[in-house]
């Protein structure tokens, strides 16, 4: 089972500050480091110094890093032209030795693409449908060889489809709540499907879905890996839980009820109520990023249980 550490850094972070998770990320024993894709904060912060951008960060700690994965949870269709984000991720995998995952999404939150002059088109899943055939398209070209699009939001002609990832496949992350469009996409691109704050009921059924849909298209829904995103907050004791839980200005019960919260012990037994989903991953989202001994903790009493 997989620990991996999740970051959301338009919430206030610097550079420095995500090198030195990612590194504690690495010297703890998890598996990855990811960050979210996002220009602007969200909620009571006052998100300073100012947002960093997904993959010129992760391209900076490719180099920086030598085990870990590392990826996004999730890339904005909206923010990228494909065959752009096609160029920079396989960069970034290339810098990295063949060690980054693509989560790619939609595109939810307009505030930060009216702060940023980014285009909000009103058809973002048919937009994102493409971008995935784009990107995976151009990876998957024989060398030598060139690469034609042609659909609805997008056209490529004569593309060389260059450079290639140091990966034989950059393996590709979907997620979401939807009921049928979600599951369909995930059916055919997903190496991994990811879902995102929701309980273990909603997981399970969820995963089922996308299960049926790749099953639907013929294809083996035990090759694509489910995973879940969850707030966490660990303690040694409950007055630990609920100083950790004051700082990210959330509630203990809330954060026992929505996410993985509470002692060791109690993380380690709600993981495992997850598991029984069928989820093999977990992407733990980290709020208050200079607490390092958060991650020690977990490191310490929980990975440790569950490796």
């Amino acid at each position: 089972m997989d620990l991996r550490i999740f970051t959301e850094p338009q919430q206030g972070a610097t550079y420095d500050t995500l090198l030195t998770v990612a590194k504690a990320t690495e010297d703890l024993g998890f598996d990855a480091f990811f960050r979210s894709d996002h220009y602007l904060k969200m909620g009571d912060v006052d998100g300073l110094p100012g947002p960093t951008d997904a993959w010129i960060t992760l391209a900076g700690l490719a180099r920086e890093t030598r085990r870990i994965r590392l990826g996004t949870l999730m890339t904005a269709a909206t923010f990228r032209l494909p065959g752009v984000l096609a160029i920079q991720v396989a960069q970034v995998d290339q810098m990295s030795g063949g060690r980054v995952e693509l989560g790619l999404g939609a595109g939810w939150f307009e505030e930060e693409h009216t702060a940023y002059g980014i285009p909000f088109p009103k058809e973002k899943f048919g937009r994102l449908e493409e971008q995935l055939e784009i990107v995976t398209g151009l990876w998957a070209t024989e060398p030598g060889k060139t690469f034609d699009f042609h659909g609805e939001h997008y056209a490529l002609t004569d593309s060389p489809a260059l450079p290639k990832p140091a990966q034989s496949k950059i393996p590709v992350l979907i997620g979401g709540h939807g009921a049928s469009r979600t599951p369909r996409l995930a059916a055919r691109f997903a190496d991994e499907f990811n879902m995102p704050f929701g309980s273990v009921e909603d997981s399970m059924r969820q995963f089922g879905r996308v299960r049926a849909a790749a099953e639907a298209i013929g294809r083996d829904a035990d090759a694509i890996t489910y995973s879940n995103a969850l707030v966490v907050c660990v303690g040694k004791d409950d007055q630990e839980v609920a100083r950790r839980a004051a700082v990210i200005g959330r509630e203990v019960d809330e954060l026992k009820t929505n996410g993985l919260a509470g002692t060791p012990a109690e993380v380690v037994e709600k993981i495992g109520r997850y598991t029984e989903t069928g989820s093999r991953r977990f992407y733990l989202q980290i709020l208050d990023l200079h607490d390092l001994d958060h991650l020690e903790l977990i490191s310490a009493e929980v990975q440790s249980q569950l490796s």
